[in-house]
């Protein structure tokens, strides 16, 4: 597998950058693997911001977005006082599930720490159950497709999983 240079993952947009805290180590003296999905969960949402859906939207609409699979690659260890970003690249998308790809850089060592592949179900929030994306989602999703295809660099996937 080839993962991209940390240049060509700055081509996408800073989904989040935070300093990792002291709570987040374990016995072995860095980041627990926990925490990587943690800081996952506190900058995935953000590229759904990117395209206008956010927190109200999918209360508004009572859907939600559910993720149903993830294969997690670890690069270079986190320890406490890092300074990270991290970046989300969507792959492509059916009727229902959108498949991405999550960044996590260590901008204190100057190197890439983590990979997350995903896929992430549309789920109607009153039946909690997987539902057709809305229009705008929809449409959204597929800019971000297009845009994120255009970049120099492929996506280092698993090979597993698709949309």
């Amino acid at each position: 597998m080839i993962y991209p240079k940390i240049e060509h993952i700055r081509e996408l947009p800073v989904q989040l950058d935070t300093i990792i805290p002291a709570d987040w180590e374990d016995r072995n003296g860095h980041v627990n693997v926990q925490f990587y999905l943690a800081l996952y969960e506190l900058g995935g949402w953000v590229v759904l911001e990117e395209i206008g859906i956010d927190e109200a939207w999918f209360s508004r609409h009572q859907v939600s977005q559910f993720d149903l699979e993830h294969h997690l690659n670890y690069r270079a260890e986190l320890n406490v006082g890092d300074r990270v970003t991290t970046y989300s690249r969507v792959l492509g998308r059916s009727e229902k599930t959108f498949h991405g790809m999550y960044f996590i850089v260590n901008e204190t060592s100057g190197r890439l720490a983590a990979t997350l592949e995903y896929i992430t179900a549309s789920v109607d929030m009153n039946a909690r159950r997987t539902a057709p994306f809305r229009e705008e989602l929809a449409e959204g999703l597929d800019r971000l497709v297009e845009k994120h295809r255009a970049l120099s660099w492929t996506a280092p996937v698993c090979g597993t999983m698709s949309p």
